[in-house]
């Protein structure tokens, strides 16, 4: 009797120390255990995954995998270049005079009235599998009907699908859908003013969708487009008013990836949208990876498109990228992963922890976890910390093709106007604000102090002391430094404000107008108002709600204002035109919020946009740059800086700030990844084996009242 008892609360304890001895902290079902699918994170829920609408960073990490526009940038050269994607090669324009004349391909641009683009599309590219493509016996639309989305809730529940090859008519069907009235394209306004008819299409567009009831299907295939003409099944032409080298960008982005119009009509079905069935939800395209799941609360799955077309990793790239590995797979067949997982990860530290452990192949870093990653040595360069590089995590950093600047009205009565007294005004402020001081304290040393407002990477942007912005900087044993605070307390004093006063004594007093995120905090205008206090500047701040501050933007009523540009593509017009006469905010409700006006910038500013690279345009960039760095409409702020980190066995990854559909060239050793997860994540018996020696030295006083109580039981 004794002996069985104990034997019981033996097996009783052992048996509690296996239940807790089993848990194990793999975030991920068992049945994904060793396959080659790449770990991510995302934490705001794409809006829009329809190509005509997309226009978000946290969009097009989707969409840049699914669509394919006719060209792409090249993975591994920088500066960036274009290359072909969809398309036999990249196309030349041709240019004709008003009188349909052939012109030469230097013609000036005042000559040139019409542009024509040629595309011809790569035969035998084929959709991923999409149920708008099933046909039945007859070869009529499988899934067409009025109760065909009854019983459906996702793309998965259509039992039969299909695809077929790619053609030119799916390409002109998209750019049609810019014109949609009921899609509100983002570009449509500047594409309109571009592509030969697509203004008048809108029109015809908005009158017909008034007979046509909400939901339902508009046909856009009997609508003709003027400025866009198909030549044959692969191939068809772009006619564009004037000269617009610039796009050749706009044909790398997703607005320009082809949609068919099966999926167009398969989606405008009655009931479809009340159940997500839609292109903003199940995307259908011809790229490299298939959306299969999609709840954007939780967990987005990309899959390998089984359809998808013959594409090889480069062999040639930048100096360095041969030693970084990079072209250790030249010539193999591109996608490398077959599956992505996108968990959804709102907090930070949950994010951080599980890269940390291995359950995500990548991570950027937040500022909580910087310290912990990341060293930033004296000189300001930086590298990983000890923790880091015993796990073999890398870092990867790159400058952003965007900037963040302070502008000044060139409108107001004190910080405005073109004369060199007002200029001198701005230079003086311009200097007292410490740029790098900023980015240190601030962005963690992750950004690049501006001399202009172009960044690396874009054409025009020039290294060592030819690329100092010299009203604010000098060179100094190899390196720019920043001018001393004398120069511009100097240069206020020669604004007529000696002291940051004015001839009648009144102290000099400026208004910031921001919100309430970015600068608005209170950290950073506290020391904002300390920069300008060096000069004995008053700073104050007016801090508003974003419609209020877009709205005082708008009709020129601030002094001072921050703002930042992400490029669209990477040329210098994307950024000079910032500053373009008529793009006033102000006076045309453009993009340039300074309402900068200097006619011999814009002149040349007209004559660079329709350039190519070359050392012609080269000189005419660095004669704007040299006009805005004295004219001083902004303070040049900075170019942010991207800190990612990567785990080892992640291969084939490169910074890349304007192409997004890098996926496809990433490689994962699989067998690596397992062995260092179950390395970095083995369990600690040690506190299960503590905890079920304290829990017997606790129960042993029972147990030993127990045997006592069985044994009297037992005398006779």
């Amino acid at each position: 009797m004794q002996r069985l008892s104990v034997k019981k609360f033996s097996l009783a304890t052992a048996a509690f120390l296996a239940a807790c001895g089993g848990v194990w902290n793999d975030p991920y079902p068992s049945a994904e255990a060793g396959r080659n699918i790449l770990y991510t994170a995302f934490v705001e829920r794409p809006k829009h995954l329809d190509p005509v609408q997309s226009y978000t960073e946290d969009e097009i990490t989707f969409t840049a995998q699914i669509y394919e526009p006719p060209l792409q940038y090249h993975y591994l050269k920088r500066p960036y270049v274009l290359e072909a994607a969809t398309v036999e090669r990249v196309p030349a324009p041709r240019y004709y005079d008003a009188s349909g004349r052939r012109l030469p391909e230097d013609a000036e641009a005042e000559r040139v009235a019409e542009s024509v683009y040629e595309l011809r599309i790569k035969p035998g590219i084929r959709y991923q599998p999409h149920p708008a493509f099933a046909l039945d016996a007859a070869g009529q639309p499988l899934y067409l009907g009025e109760s065909i989305a009854e019983g459906c809730q996702g793309i998965a529940d259509f039992p039969v699908s299909s695809s077929r090859e790619l053609v030119a008519d799916d390409y002109i069907y998209q750019i049609k859908r810019l014109a949609h009235p009921r899609l509100h394209s983002p570009i449509f306004g500047l594409m309109s003013d571009k592509i030969i008819g697509l203004k008048e299409l809108g029109a015809t567009l908005q009158k017909a969708a008034k007979d046509i009831p909400s939901g339902a299907w508009v046909d856009l295939e009997p609508y003709p487009l003027q400025g866009v003409e198909k030549i044959d099944r692969y191939t068809f032409r772009i006619r564009l008013k004037g000269k617009y080298p610039q796009f050749l960008y706009w044909l790398a982005m997703p607005f320009f990836a082809p949609v068919p119009r099966e999926a167009d009509r398969f989606y405008s079905q009655p009931g479809m949208q009340e159940k997500n069935l839609t292109l903003d939800w199940w995307p259908v395209g011809t790229g490299p990876y298939m959306m299969t799941g999609n709840d954007p609360n939780r967990r987005m799955v990309l899959k390998k498109n089984p359809n998808y077309r013959v594409e090889t990793y480069p062999c040639a790239g930048e100096t360095g990228d041969r030693e970084a590995g990079l072209l250790a797979d030249c010539g193999k067949a591109l996608p490398f992963i077959d599956e992505i997982v996108f968990t959804r990860e709102k907090e930070a530290i949950p994010y951080w922890n599980k890269f940390l452990q291995g359950y995500y192949d990548a991570s950027g870093i937040s500022s909580d976890s910087f310290d912990q990653a990341v060293r930033v040595n004296v000189g300001g360069e930086a590298s990983l910390t000890d923790e880091m590089e015993k796990k073999g995590i890398r870092l990867l950093t790159s400058v952003r093709a965007s900037v963040f600047y302070m502008g000044f009205n060139l409108n107001d009565s004190v910080v405005g106007g073109m004369s060199e007294q007002s200029a001198k005004l701005r230079r003086a402020i311009s200097i007292a604000i410490d740029q790098e001081e900023y980015i240190s304290i601030f962005q963690n040393g992750r950004g690049l102090a501006a001399q202009s407002p172009l960044p690396p990477g874009i054409f025009g942007y020039e290294e060592g002391e030819s690329g100092i912005n010299p009203y604010v900087y000098d060179w100094v044993e190899g390196k720019a430094r920043r001018k001393p605070i004398e120069e511009a307390r100097k240069l206020l004093a020669e604004a007529g404000y000696p002291n940051g006063r004015d001839a009648k004594g009144v102290p000099l007093v400026l208004n910031l107008d921001t919100t309430s995120g970015g600068m608005g905090e209170k950290s950073r205008l506290d020391w904002l108002t300390r920069q300008f206090r060096k000069i004995d500047i008053q700073l104050v701040v007016r801090s508003t709600d974003f419609n209020r501050f877009q709205e005082k933007i708008r009709k020129g009523n601030v002094q001072l204002y921050y703002l930042g540009w992400n490029a669209d593509y990477p040329d210098p017009e994307n950024f000079l035109f910032l500053l373009e006469g008529k793009e006033s905010k102000a006076g045309f409700g453009g993009e340039n919020g300074s309402n900068y006006l200097n006619p011999e910038y814009d002149r040349l500013l007209a004559r660079m946009k329709s350039m190519d690279n070359g050392p012609q345009r080269l000189e005419i960039v660095r004669r704007m740059l040299r006009i805005l760095q004295h004219d001083a409409p902004w303070v040049f702020g900075f170019f942010p800086k991207s800190y990612t980190l990567d785990h080892a066995w992640l291969k084939n990854r490169k910074p890349n700030n304007v192409g997004h559909n890098t996926l496809k060239y990433q490689r994962i050793d699989v067998a690596e990844r397992a062995r260092l997860r179950a390395a970095w994540n083995r369990p600690l018996w040690w506190p299960l084996l503590l905890g079920g020696l304290v829990l017997l030295l606790a129960l042993w006083p029972a147990v030993l009242g127990y045997l006592r109580r069985e044994r009297q039981a037992a005398l006779p």
